[in-house]
């Protein structure tokens, strides 16, 4: 039986590896582990109990890695699963990676490494678990709002007053209902974590630097907060790929500007943020996506989130690379593609504030 605490899934007939890594997570404090020799027993262990993360080995004698995470994945889809390989094999880790593990590690195991994974693993599972009960009462949400809606629509001639104080709490619960749900997003890949957060906090600074009217900062702050919304139609597999994207996979990807955008139609209070979000991934030359929009046809609070985002990726540690771009050459990056992908006024304000959003070591 497992306790309380982070509760945590060791699968692996190599006894003394289990018997370390259980020990080592231990140390670490707040972790119930269970550990099962076979595959078999430890897939009735996790359909019985229910776990934070699963720690198992590539492969076992009764059953190999790709069936394990299938058969997880089929009791928990949120099921954040480590793999240990005996030895790095990169054509087996690329198979694996497919079926949606969130990491891997290689005897001798780095322990800080491991750690590291489970902090963040098992925070992540609880942001996808909410995001899934969130995600199932959404329809339910939404037939309450239209009842809301109807009523609204009754209490018009009874007070204007009542209706604008109702209308605020509905768009209040919307944004609330939303974010939670782009934060999510972001979660769903620990190498993204807080994306959005510092996407806002670079694009304000542009365009406080533009000297742009305050109402208009509001509204590129609030897209930079949905820009990836519409990556909740973008499988993990894809999401999270490790290696380079497929042509197929890359046009999967490319529809979250307007996936995002058809999500926050509805709520006509954000068509200025609605226009930002489906033009981010323009560039100033015309060979974004989706529209192929070019120079000032492209609306300027998108130009400069373009550029906070690209800046952030840069930065920033992804599933593809692993090591984040220094900020002499993330900053070298803008400045060469200032008149194609970057608006050249956007990139001199950036220039002109990166010391504030990025100060140098």
């Amino acid at each position: 039986m497992v306790g309380n605490g982070n509760r945590v899934l060791i699968v692996s007939d190599d006894q003394v590896v289990s018997s370390s890594v259980r020990q080592r997570l231990t140390s670490d404090g707040n972790y119930s582990i269970a550990v099962e020799s076979t595959a078999k027993a430890g897939l009735l262990t996790f359909q019985k109990n229910g776990f934070d993360a699963v720690i198992m080995k590539s492969t076992m004698p009764d059953m190999n890695g790709i069936d394990m995470i299938k058969e997880f994945k089929k009791i928990d889809p949120d099921a954040v699963i480590i793999v240990f390989f005996e030895e790095l094999n990169p054509a087996a880790l690329q198979e694996i990676s497919r079926f949606g593990i969130y990491d891997f590690v290689v005897k001798p195991i780095n322990y800080d490494k491991l750690s590291f994974l489970m902090r963040k693993g098992t925070e992540l599972h609880a942001l996808l678990s909410a995001n899934r009960k969130l995600s199932s009462t959404f329809q339910e949400q939404n037939q309450v709002l239209q009842r809301q809606n109807t009523l609204l629509a009754k209490r018009i001639e009874e007070s204007t007053k009542n209706l604008s104080r109702l209308y605020e709490d509905l768009r209040t619960t919307y944004m609330r209902t939303i974010k939670v749900l782009a934060q999510a997003i972001d979660a769903r890949d620990h190498y993204t974590h807080s994306h959005s957060e510092n996407v806002a906090k670079c694009a304000v600074a542009i365009a406080q630097e533009l000297k742009l009217p305050i109402r208009e900062i509001e509204t590129i702050r609030e897209a930079c907060e949905l820009h990836d919304l519409g990556k909740i139609g973008v499988v993990d597999s894809i999401l999270t790929k490790p290696s380079g994207l497929t042509p197929e996979e890359r046009q999967e990807i490319e529809k979250h500007p307007v996936t995002g955008a058809q999500i926050l139609e509805p709520l006509t209070f954000l068509n200025s943020v609605i226009d930002l979000v489906r033009q981010h991934h323009e560039r100033f030359d015309g060979k974004g996506y989706p529209e192929g929009r070019k120079g000032q046809d492209i609306v300027l609070g998108a130009r400069i989130i373009n550029l906070a985002d690209s800046y952030d990726a840069m930065r920033s540690a992804r599933s593809y690379r692993r090591v984040p771009l220094s900020r002499e050459v993330a900053i070298a990056e803008v400045k060469k593609n200032s008149g194609t992908q970057f608006d050249p006024k956007v990139v001199e304000a950036f220039l002109r504030v990166v010391d504030k959003v990025d100060p140098a070591a």
